[in-house]
């Protein structure tokens, strides 16, 4: 199973937003910070915006903050809000089930049976917990001028003596 790019940007929007926790996050911002089209990303604002994660704020200082706090978003929840289907096999679809052996093949069950796990751990993780380092994310995203810049690139910036 392989998630698309809209659950991958969806996640990063969200990661983008609780690193900025407390100000606003701009579209231009986050799509040149992540070297994505705007257009691209308000197609994906509108389905965060549409599934509660994410709210829009008009005005002079207007932008994108989370619409509830990080530790009630679940990485399961956004994943479902952002992917079309899932289904693993052809047995999930049930309007395009073609194989003659459905009914009475233990392979869709295990499948299924591992969605559920794959579900269940999407759900124990929050958009707080894959994002405990604040600093670190802020300095990797470049919020704020850079402050709390992770060590590395800290590093990597200092000129050498």
């Amino acid at each position: 199973m392989r998630l698309t790019q809209q659950t991958s940007y969806s996640i990063r929007v969200l990661l983008y937003c609780q690193a900025n926790k407390g100000g606003t996050s701009r579209i231009r911002d986050i799509a040149a910070t992540y070297g994505i089209s705007e257009l691209h990303l308000f197609k994906i604002m509108h389905v965060l915006v549409e599934a509660g994660f994410i709210e829009t704020i008009r005005g002079r200082n207007g932008g994108i903050r989370l619409a509830k706090p990080a530790d009630e978003i679940t990485v399961g929840a956004v994943v479902r809000a952002t992917e079309s289907n899932f289904f693993l096999t052809d047995c999930f679809d049930t309007t395009n089930r073609d194989c003659p052996l459905v009914d009475s093949c233990g392979v869709n069950r295990v499948l299924a049976e591992a969605l559920k796990a794959f579900f269940a751990v999407l759900d124990s993780y929050t958009i707080a917990d894959v994002s405990s380092d604040r600093n670190q994310l802020r300095g990797l995203l470049e919020i704020g001028g850079g402050e709390g810049l992770h060590p590395m690139l800290a590093a990597s910036m200092t000129p050498n003596a």
